[in-house]
Parts: structure tokens; C-alpha cells; sequence
């Protein structure tokens, strides 16, 4: 019974995570923070496709910062790269950027208002639990595995504590023997 209850605890801190890092991508935090999922190998192999990336924008972009841009909608997904060259035109900064797997930088050009954030870390393979989370299969999944397993674990305890009330019933229906040697 000791395994279960370490495979239930890793369990519900793993989806505790999962559900966290789904909270934070939808719902805005303070400080500009924002969390993306990576869907391609194109910055592999410091950015793992399926990764978390934690982003946030800021003042100054130098060549060499991995960044995210482009529009996030239902349709379009950001994309993070790694700032490969920055020209002025008309004095505001256009980026090119370059996936690391690329070979050749992107042919499109970025502006500052394109840009997200600089990404600040990543978390690997997070991404393949978050977006699947956000699927209604995946989503329904998080809902009924753990209300299973709570619930399971209640008929467990409430069966132990039946158990444990008809054996204390059975030792009070039992007279005690008399004490013999007794005249």
C-alpha cells in the first residue's frame, strides 16, 4: 500500500504542475511573464521540441538572444528563435532571426512590436503534458483520472474503517472468561 500512496502523491504533484503551467499560459501575470509551448525542433538542441518556455519582454534585444514573436491566436502559434542579425530602417530595429537546427536564417523580418519576450528559460517535454491539457480529451483526462483516484482511495478508507468497527463490535459481543481458581 506504500507504493500506491507514492505513485498517488507523484501523481497529483505532476498534474498539480501541469495545471499550473495551463493557468499561467492563459490568464496574464504581472511583469509580462508569459509561458509558450515549443512545437517544432528548430532550436534544438537548446530548446526541445515539446518544451515550456518562459518569456518576458524587454527594453533591449541583442544578436544572439533567443526570443518569441508573432501572433498568438487559435490559429497561429508564436515562434521562438535566436536573434541572428539586427538592421535599422528608418532607425527602429529589424531582427533576423535563425532557428539553431536551421541552416539558413529566417527570410522573414521581425519589428520590436513582434516580439513577445525574450525567452528566460525552458522547461523540456513539459509542453507535451500542457498541450495535451488543453485538448478536451486531455482536459477530461486531468478531471477523471484524480477524481477517480480520490475516490477510490475514500471507498479504501471508509472500507478499513467498517473493518475496524465490526471487528470492535465482535470483541465487545465476547464475554470475558471467568477468572478460574476463584473459591
Amino acid at each position: 500500500m506504500k507504493i500506491f500512496k507514492v505513485i498517488y502523491f507523484a501523481f497529483l504533484v505532476c498534474l498539480s504542475v501541469i495545471a499550473l503551467f495551463l493557468i499561467i499560459s492563459v490568464i496574464p501575470i504581472t511583469g509580462n511573464f508569459k509561458t509558450m509551448v515549443v512545437l517544432s525542433g528548430s532550436m534544438q538542441p537548446v530548446i526541445k521540441m515539446g518544451s515550456v518556455v518562459v518569456v518576458k519582454p524587454v527594453n533591449d534585444y541583442k544578436i544572439g538572444d533567443i526570443i518569441t514573436f508573432g501572433l498568438m491566436s487559435k490559429t497561429k502559434t508564436p515562434t521562438t528563435h535566436r536573434i541572428f542579425d539586427i538592421k535599422v530602417n528608418a532607425g527602429t530595429p529589424v531582427y533576423i532571426t535563425k532557428g539553431d537546427a536551421n541552416n539558413a536564417p529566417d527570410t522573414r523580418e521581425v519589428s520590436q512590436k513582434e516580439i513577445i519576450g525574450k525567452v528566460l528559460f525552458s522547461i523540456p517535454y513539459l509542453g507535451y503534458a500542457v498541450e495535451s491539457a488543453r485538448q478536451p480529451i486531455g482536459f477530461a483526462l486531468i478531471i477523471i483520472i484524480p477524481a477517480f483516484i480520490i475516490i477510490y482511495d475514500q471507498f479504501r478508507k471508509i472500507k478499513e474503517e467498517i473493518i475496524k468497527m465490526r471487528k470492535k463490535k465482535k470483541e465487545e459481543k465476547i464475554p470475558e472468561s471467568p477468572e478460574s481458581g476463584s473459591l
